[in-house]
Formats: C-alpha cells, sequence, structure tokens
C-alpha cells in the first residue's frame, strides 16, 4: 500500500483519486463529495460546487495515513473484489434496508401527525429502493459478475453501461433520501426510534456510496 507523498492534482475525477488514495473517500464522505456517481467530476470542479477549497481537500488526501483494515483493491484480483462486494455490500443492504424500513414505518405512524420533521414518506422510498437494488443485485450476481469471473471481459460492455445507469438512479434515490431527512439530520427531542433509524441512514448512505464507488470507479473501469 503506497502512501501519497505530494499534493494530488485538483483536476483528476473524484473516481481517480479515490482509486488511487486509500482512505480518499473518508475525506471525499466528510466533505460530502459524491465520488461514486459524480465520481467523473474533478476535485475542483466538485470542490466549486459545494463552496468548498479544492486545495485544502487535496492537502488533506497528502496527509492520510493508511487504516490497518484498509486494502487497496486497485491491486485486488476480480474474484477478490468480487467476493467483497457480494458479503461487505449485497448481503449487508440486504440487512439494512428491511430494517430500516420498519424503524421508517414507526417514526412515521408515532410522529407524522405531530411533528413537521417527521420524515413522512422515508418508508415508502426505502421501499422502492429496496426494490430496485434487489433487481440490480440480481442483475450482478446473476450475469455480470459471473460473465467477469470467467475472463468475458470484451462481452460485457452492454451489462456494465446498464449497472452504471442504474447506479445513477441509486444517486437520485439517495438525494431523495437526503431531501425526506434534512440531510438525515436529527430534529431536537427525536425518540429513540427516530435516533436509530437516522443512524442506520447514515451507516447506510456511506455503504452504498462506498459500493458503487468499487464497481464504477474500479471493476467497471478494469474491465473497460
Amino acid at each position: 500500500m503506497t502512501i501519497t507523498a505530494t499534493l494530488p492534482d485538483i483536476d483528476q475525477s473524484l473516481g481517480a483519486l479515490a482509486r488511487s488514495i486509500p482512505g480518499a473517500t473518508r475525506i471525499f464522505n466528510e466533505y460530502a463529495l459524491d465520488f461514486c456517481c459524480g465520481g467523473k467530476h474533478s476535485l475542483r470542479a466538485a470542490a466549486a460546487e459545494r463552496g468548498l477549497d479544492a486545495q485544502a481537500i487535496a492537502e488533506r488526501l497528502a496527509a492520510l495515513q493508511p487504516q490497518a483494515d484498509e486494502q487497496d483493491w486497485q491491486q485486488a484480483s476480480d474474484e477478490q473484489l468480487i467476493d467483497h462486494i457480494l458479503t461487505r455490500y449485497h448481503a449487508v443492504h440486504r440487512m439494512q434496508l428491511p430494517e430500516l424500513i420498519r424503524l421508517a414505518r414507526r417514526v412515521e405512524t408515532v410522529h407524522g401527525e405531530d411533528r413537521a420533521e417527521c420524515p413522512v414518506g422515508l418508508a415508502d422510498h426505502l421501499e422502492h429502493m429496496l426494490q430496485e437494488m434487489e433487481s440490480h443485485m440480481q442483475k450482478e450476481e446473476q450475469v455480470l459478475f459471473p460473465m467477469l469471473l470467467r475472463g468475458l471481459r470484451p462481452m460485457a460492455g452492454g451489462p456494465i453501461a446498464v449497472m452504471r445507469h442504474e447506479h445513477d438512479e441509486h444517486g437520485v434515490a439517495l438525494q431523495r433520501l437526503a431531501d425526506l431527512t434534512d440531510d438525515i439530520t436529527l430534529p431536537r427531542g427525536a425518540c429513540n426510534t427516530w435516533r436509530a433509524l437516522y443512524v442506520g441512514l447514515r451507516a447506510f448512505r456511506q455503504d452504498l456510496m462506498e459500493h458503487i464507488h468499487l464497481e464504477n470507479n474500479v471493476l467497471f473501469e478494469r474491465a473497460a
């Protein structure tokens, strides 16, 4: 694993920086920079859009020290990367979403009429996300990943284009989630169920962004 010694080029794309600098995604998450679906935008452009100092972010990237549990997935084999995606993300999303839906329904039932900040419609939105993501993950598990593992990269262009498009739709769904929850910001006096819901939503959002990053910016780029 290589420690970045020089200041990254702020005209590099977020996806390229996330691929080449272990731990960069932690920094991007802090600044709410979309390195997965928006991974083709340069650090300069993405920072400017949010009124951030791209140079300061680049300095933080340059100072990163790799975490003991971080792996440079750019160096992993297709088999290792796909296994990681299946176990760390596909399986986890299938556990996360049903519980988040349950919690959202509870919060809506209890607080939907007496709290203006209640995320009314969140449970339905999460159910839609679950349906869309389940369909997406099955396509990867049954078609695309076996194709890549058999070394059929030249045939994978079509399925990869479909998966990239669906990743963009996941990004739109995450924005809708943020809109419904004031960017997952707890209101004052929120009950424990509401708190648990938002903790889970933050973890889910970060996991999904990391998941899309590994596919869009590492696995799919390699296949192309």
